[in-house]
């Protein structure tokens, strides 16, 4: 394990041996008081770790820190691995080409190795909430194990989600929005948690696709069509928080300028 004491912010990174898995996890963990025993961390995971010093998370974390927050926060970036395509994606059903076929595996891997060892190895038995973040199908992933496990998670935040999973090809003869997107489905079919909230990010040049032919780019149009599911659900306003950034690109450099707005939150 290596340490790296910043001006304000300690970072830990380590390898986790994962059975579920079969591979080793590289984590990166940042908080700000080592030694501190405190129930009052909030705990954010972060999908595709490996591009949080890309998007300047660090330097960003360490400002919110020493100036805005009330309530700490404990971060753990879990870089992809090789099988990124496969780990990452829905729970429940896989995708029209199979894509996520260890999404399952992968959950169990964040839900019975990851957060029993930041427990045990960072001496923290409980967290004030438990957040989950990612950026694109890494969002997806995040927000789909925040669904599968509403009383352990408060909080799902998605930049630039790939929230267009879907079970049938675009091309295919019976693909419909309505019926064929995963991720709105499962929603549809889930309860009210009356606790969660929902963070969603996407940049007005996220791609150019723009399936329906609205004007409006896909990555927009189903961040939006999942939000008007989730105010049907009722989650309100204060749940729900959209942030579009004019220009903003499917990048690390636009996932960091919407991290502070994010904490902030």
């Amino acid at each position: 394990m290596s340490v790296i004491a910043a001006k304000e912010m300690y970072h830990h990174t380590t390898l986790l041996s994962s059975l579920h898995l079969n591979r080793e996890v590289k984590v990166e963990c940042w908080y700000p008081a080592p030694g501190d025993i405190r129930e009052e961390y909030r705990l954010i995971l972060v999908n595709d770790g490996q591009l949080l010093h890309d998007a300047g998370f660090p330097s960003t974390l360490s400002t919110y820190h020493s100036e805005e927050a009330n309530v700490p926060v404990f971060c753990v970036g879990i870089h992809a691995g090789k099988e990124r395509l496969m780990e990452y994606g829905t729970i429940n059903e896989k995708d029209y080409l199979g894509r996520g076929a260890k999404a399952r595996l992968y959950a169990r891997f964040v839900m019975e190795e990851l957060l029993p060892w930041i427990r045990m190895q960072y001496r923290i038995p409980a967290f004030r909430e438990k957040i989950f973040a990612g950026f694109s199908l890494g969002g997806l992933s995040a927000l789909d194990i925040v669904l599968n496990h509403p009383h352990e998670f408060s909080c799902a935040a998605v930049f630039s989600g790939s929230l267009w999973w879907r079970n049938l090809a675009l091309d295919h003869e019976h693909y419909a929005d309505e019926n064929n997107r995963i991720i709105h489905n499962y929603v549809k079919s889930l309860p009210y948690f009356p606790w969660m909230r929902f963070f969603f990010e996407c940049g007005t040049e996220d791609e150019a696709a723009d399936r329906n032919n609205n004007g409006v780019i896909d990555s927009i149009d189903d961040t939006l069509d999942l939000i008007k599911i989730l105010k049907e659900k009722g989650y309100g306003d204060e749940q729900v928080r959209y942030l579009e950034i004019e220009g903003g690109k499917h990048d690390a450099e636009t996932w960091g300028a919407a991290w502070p707005v994010f904490l902030e939150w």
